[in-house]
């Protein structure tokens, strides 16, 4: 497994144990860097942190506080060269500042620079990730896993092993750069935007291509007999959804996206892009080497004769068995049961309102542009960012109203404390489209999987596939801040695919909610936009 650099500024833990309450300043140190890796055995150049990819594991427990400092050293032209980081799913209560979307809650840091994100975690647990929220950067490599341990689990009883060993990283890779991918991508000689495809699928970062390198090692998460193991599945990808399995392994959802659920067995389960879900599983079967299987699905496979969309593998190795691949046919599993995510049911959460109806209904209908830009809109409205964070235009030059915003920002402005439904629907285009809203978990009250409405015990998740008819959600305005909400396809998002939520912007810039605003925060904007472009 990867190393990962770490310092505790009360503690150093050699071990990370459930039945341990730690509350401590947790301090990391990312380096982002221009390096060569080889994922699937084909060499390029990547934005990498600490030199790896994926990047290095951040831990914590639910009541610490996060202080992250991210320098800035990147130097290949090829590539954007100033970055900024999203910590996916974390709520950022009064730190909205520390989110990450370029534009929307800050101005990137720029190259020779660095910026200490410093996120307390007020409580929050489960999986998360990280990424840049710059463009299509993160397609180059800069995205990694972040776990967040609570000893107060509700569902801690069914599991024994819990710790860096059992992260599971899912990720489509691709050779070009995402600069070039993207030009590519919006070019009117591409037909009206067809998506890049990948070059591969990598678990743990490691994966293959067709008629590439078969000497790649297949990435191994380690079992003993009889113990039960908390697996914590994420999907890192840019565009690729996949349906995970293990071989002779049922597997028990526990968890969907950081929240807790009661205990679901299935035999499989499709995840999107930027989802995570906590399995249990039990090393019961036979000591042995045995599949761990993602196929992918994108949309215009074909288009990239590289990828080999069931080729993606990692092993369950058994201690005692011998080392190397199971002697099992490889394949992409079937059979069994197939996760519907209405049959989760998040546990002690309640539906803000009840079965009664919401304060304000927002419905939000997407599609494909038919011109030959490659344009996604919501509502007739392609999201461009603005010269300005949202943030920094609500906190210092007082944006209040939805007529402050301009048309391209798509902003709703939402009053505190309401309950606010969703609904979200569109022009598929032959793809299941991942919306994510950050700043908040949200109660889905109609899935794409099919069944009616449920305001009595629904999924609570902050990434959604939006397929089908659509999709219903359901949040309260009870965290101040301008929030994203947007297709998770990095190359929809920056296509337009987005709106934004500015939540109570009174109560941003005053009272006890407001937003903690630092002066290294500040700076960001004027460094970036001194910038020339091509440091940008």
């Amino acid at each position: 497994m990867a190393r990962f650099h770490l310092l505790f500024a009360f503690s150093t833990l050699l071990f990370w144990k459930a039945d341990i309450v730690i509350s401590a300043d947790v301090n990391y140190q990312f380096n982002i860097i221009n390096g060569n890796v080889a994922p699937d055995g084909f060499t390029r150049n990547a934005i990498l942190v600490n030199n790896q990819f994926p990047g290095t594991l951040i831990q914590a427990n639910k009541d610490d506080t996060l202080h992250i400092n991210v320098s800035v050293q990147l130097d290949n032209p090829n590539m954007r060269r100033s970055t900024s980081i999203h910590w996916h799913g974390l709520f950022q209560h009064r730190t909205a500042s520390e989110d990450g979307p370029a534009m929307v809650t800050q101005c990137p840091i720029a190259p020779g620079h660095s910026y200490t994100y410093d996120i307390p975690l007020n409580g929050q647990s489960g999986t998360f990730w990280y990424h840049s929220h710059l463009s299509t950067q993160y397609v180059d490599g800069l995205r990694g896993p972040l776990v967040i341990y609570d000893n107060n689990d509700p569902n801690i009883g069914l599991y024994d092993v819990d710790d860096a060993t059992t992260v599971i990283t899912l990720a489509d890779w691709y050779h070009g750069f995402a600069p070039a991918l993207q030009a590519n991508f919006f070019s009117p000689d591409n037909g009206g935007g067809h998506e890049p495809v990948p070059d591969s699928g990598v678990i743990n970062g490691l994966g293959r291509f067709k008629d590439g390198p078969t000497n790649v090692p297949r990435a191994v998460v380690n079992v003993i007999s009889g113990k039960r193991y908390r697996l914590r599945v994420i999907n890192i990808s840019a565009f690729a959804q996949f349906r995970f399995s293990i071989e002779g392994h049922r597997m028990t959802i526990i968890e969907a996206d950081g929240i807790p659920h009661e205990p679901l067995t299935v035999d499989s389960f499709d995840i999107y892009v930027a989802q995570r879900y906590s399995v249990v599983i039990t090393a019961n079967q036979p000591v042995a080497n045995y599949w761990i299987r993602s196929p992918m699905t994108v949309s215009g496979e074909s288009d990239n004769p590289n990828l080999d969309a069931e080729d993606i593998f990692a092993v369950l190795h058994y201690a005692g068995a011998p080392n190397g691949d199971p002697t099992t046919q490889a394949d992409s599993g079937g059979g069994g049961v197939l996760l519907s995510e209405n049959n989760l049911h998040a546990i002690g959460l309640p539906v803000p309102g009840g079965s009664g109806p919401a304060d304000r209904t927002i419905d939000l209908d997407f599609t494909k542009s038919t011109d030959s830009n490659g344009a996604w809109t919501i509502n007739g409205i392609q999201y461009l960012p603005p010269d300005l964070p949202t943030l920094l235009n609500i906190i210092a030059n007082n944006f209040t109203f939805e007529s402050n915003f301009t048309r391209p920002e798509h902003t709703f402005v939402l009053n505190r404390n309401n309950v606010i439904d969703v609904t979200i629907h569109g022009s598929l285009n032959g793809i299941t489209h991942p919306f994510h809203l950050h700043g908040h978990a949200f109660h889905v009250i109609q899935s794409s999987d099919g069944g009616g409405e449920n305001f009595v015990n629904p999924p609570v998740r902050d990434v959604l596939g939006v397929g089908g008819s659509g999709v219903k959600i359901r949040f309260e305005t009870d965290n101040p801040g301008p929030w994203f909400l947007h297709c998770h396809i990095d190359w929809h998002l920056e296509a337009g695919l987005a709106v934004v939520f500015a939540e109570a912007p009174q109560d941003q810039r005053s009272g006890p909610d407001s937003e903690i605003i630092k002066n290294t925060w500040l700076n960001l904007c004027p460094i970036y936009k001194a910038l020339p472009p091509d440091e940008q």
